[in-house]
């Protein structure tokens, strides 16, 4: 799984050939979740509330690569 970022322990993964909708991959220690890149709303799995702003950057980065 190609990594776009890494920041503040969050590693921000995207597949080119993944399945709809398009989302990325957020992984933080063990956890792991599949976010819509259109309204971060979680797909599949959770993180830490703690950590959910922090991926508002991470949907910014995903947005320049498309």
């Amino acid at each position: 799984m190609p990594i776009i970022s890494f920041f503040n322990g969050i590693k921000i993964n995207i597949y080119t050939n993944d399945h709809p909708p398009p989302h990325f991959h957020a992984i933080y220690g063990k956890d792991e979740a599949m976010i819509a890149i259109s309204n971060l709303e979680f797909i599949k799995g959770n993180l830490k509330n703690y950590n959910i702003k922090k991926l508002e950057i991470g949907q910014l980065i995903i947005k320049m690569l498309y």
